[in-house]
């Protein structure tokens, strides 16, 4: 009886594995699809039986980078960029969206620190104290578990402008970003220095904010081969915008917009939503700009 209860618990486990290990590597599956409003509709039922199964099985790191990486995207092309887009016609429901976006990033966090602790035990409680020493055992490895925990941070803090024990972390995503970069550069066609154009109009102690966003984003363009939108939409929100220079902004979105999806089918997902956000930043121009 003991020994078919084990062989049946140990037959359970391994096709939780399994599961989860083919749900972990699903996200190359939404990544390349040219439907943004299926992917919107299918994420949800995917993201909670990643949950249900983390139930199952806690450190399963597939998982917990895919749970991570999942919420983090859903939140932002799907929740966050509603917001925004009906902010005009309804405050109140904006806010609303925007304080769903917000815990969805904080969650998207808990997992990424979770994945980072699996191979690296009391990273997560460390980072906070002294993120140098903590980062310091990380390896390439850990660079896609490093990039979305610290994005997910990033934009919770972001979201958290009134909490000032959130905005304090801001650090901590610098120098996890800052890990990740020294570790590999190139992660994901330049994704890296697409997130530090934007990170560096922001952070403290930045010597020259818009020169460092620039420098990344001609490493993001080089890696990405200038196949993705994001360099562009972060150049024209983060620093354009910043500069009041309009005459850079909107060729920039031109850009963005110019380019083919399926040239880079990787990101074809990523591309469509960001195109979606240029399109609707083209709308707002006189919004952004006083002359």
């Amino acid at each position: 009886m003991v020994a078919c209860t084990l062989s049946a618990c140990s037959v359970q486990q391994l096709a939780v594995d399994r599961l989860g290990d083919a749900l972990a590597g699903s996200g190359a599956t939404f990544s390349a699809d040219d439907d943004p409003a299926l992917v919107r509709d299918a994420a949800p039922f995917s993201l909670k039986l990643m949950e249900s199964l983390l139930a199952e099985r806690p450190a399963h790191a597939g998982l917990l980078l895919a749970a991570a990486r999942g919420f983090t995207q859903y939140a932002y092309g799907f929740v966050q960029q509603g917001a925004d887009e009906i902010e005009a016609e309804d405050v109140g429901a904006a806010f609303a969206q925007r304080e769903r976006a917000r815990r969805l990033y904080v969650r998207a966090r808990g997992y990424g620190l979770r994945a980072l602790a699996v191979a690296h035990p009391g990273i997560d409680s460390a980072l906070r104290t002294d993120p140098a020493q903590a980062l310091a055992p990380t390896t390439a490895a850990d660079v896609p578990a490093l990039y979305w925990t610290a994005a997910a941070w990033a934009a919770a803090i972001a979201l958290s402008k009134d909490d000032p024990e959130a905005v304090a972390d801001l650090p901590v995503v610098g120098a996890m970003m800052d890990r990740a970069l020294a570790l590999d550069p190139g992660f994901d066609a330049g994704a890296l220095h697409t997130f530090m154009i934007t990170f560096a109009m922001a952070r403290a102690g930045e010597p020259d904010p818009a020169g460092t966003a620039r420098g990344h984003f001609d490493a993001a363009v080089a890696l990405s081969h200038g196949r993705q939108a994001g360099p562009y939409l972060a150049l024209a929100e983060a620093v354009a915008v910043a500069e009041q220079n309009r005459a850079e902004f909107l060729p920039l979105l031109d850009t963005a917009l110019a380019i083919d999806a399926d040239a880079d089918p990787a990101h074809r997902l990523e591309t469509l939503i960001l195109q979606r956000r240029a399109r609707w930043l083209q709308g707002r121009v006189d919004d952004l700009f006083l002359e």
